[in-house]
């Protein structure tokens, strides 16, 4: 191809440094993960077997798993598959795992049996950056972000979701029985019997639907809010900014910090008003800080959206 660059032939002996440390620089962010990860006192935080069996197959130590992990949220890979199929080619996870490559199933387990942990160390992290002076949290943003749950809108139930279906159902039944009752009369032989049967069979199973109905609308009754999710029974209805939309999700809060945009203090709720959670938020942002109090400026600087608080604490 002349007049374009070329490559290389790929027949062409190449000297490739022979250690992995020579592939990754002395300031590279991945020295800071595995420096910080090292320092952490694991079982203190609540990760879960940091000491090996005595018996049975070994296993990943958690350190080696928490180092996938933050790699992963920093270079917003959220997918265990994604991260197991990099850690087998991405030279920056050779090094950090020592070319330990976890299946996703063992990824997504760790992730599942530690949150708690997770979250503790990411308190550790913030603690760190303010004791070193990174953070220094002079104007704190507050505010909320929709993530859509697994759970379909199909399976989410309201009591007034229950009644709309209720009513077309009932409506098909009373549609399914004028036609069978018109097929009787109008027709005749086999091709009457075929009909009515075909009808009745759709008719059976709409009852079916309207007597599943009922017995959730029962249980509605005994939900505290009013709402039931089949697939994340956490999850909940939650409007957008989008006219006339919504979703069945989670309402992650965030305080970040508006120098530095690191985050102080996050949550996840299902409660899908951002105003009734900016009061817990500061209460979270202020102990993560270490700050007495809060004053509440709103300032022009950043754009937000109208549930934005913005906190300078003192």
């Amino acid at each position: 191809m002349a007049g374009f660059i070329d490559g290389i032939d790929r027949e062409q002996v190449t000297l490739f440094p022979d250690r992995l440390e020579d592939w990754i620089g002395e300031d590279h962010l991945v020295r800071v993960v595995d420096l910080f990860v090292e320092e952490l006192d694991l079982p203190a935080l609540g990760f879960e077997r940091c000491a090996p069996a005595r018996t049975g197959r070994p296993g990943y130590h958690p350190a080696v798993l928490l180092k996938l992990f933050i790699y992963g949220y920093l270079n917003r890979i959220p997918s265990s598959r994604r991260l197991e199929r990099e850690a087998g080619r991405n030279v920056e996870l050779m090094w950090l795992t020592g070319r330990l490559v976890p299946d996703h199933k063992t990824i997504a387990d760790f992730r599942r049996d530690n949150g708690v942990a997770i979250r503790r160390t990411c308190a550790q992290f913030a603690e760190l950056c303010r004791r070193i002076g990174v953070l220094k949290g002079d104007c704190v943003a507050i505010d909320g972000s929709k993530f859509k749950a697994v759970n379909n809108r199909d399976r989410h139930f309201t009591k007034n979701k229950i009644a709309s279906r209720l009513a077309h159902l009932e409506a098909d039944v009373s549609r399914y029985v004028d036609d069978m009752a018109r097929i009787d009369r109008q027709e005749e032989g086999e091709a009457r019997a075929d009909k009515v049967a075909h009808l009745a069979r759709r008719y059976g199973r709409i009852r079916q639907e309207i007597a599943r109905l009922k017995a959730m609308e029962q249980a509605l009754t005994e939900a505290p809010d009013g709402q039931i999710s089949l697939t994340d029974p956490d999850a909940r209805a939650m409007a957008t900014s989008a006219r006339h939309s919504g979703m069945v999700g989670y309402n992650v809060q965030t305080a970040v910090d508006t120098e530095t945009h690191l985050i102080v203090a996050h949550d996840v709720t299902n409660q899908s008003f951002d105003r009734d959670q900016l009061s817990p938020m500061a209460a979270a942002a202020r102990k993560a800080l270490r700050r007495r109090c809060c004053t509440n400026q709103l300032t022009a600087r950043v754009p937000l959206s109208p549930d934005t608080l913005i906190l300078r604490p003192r």
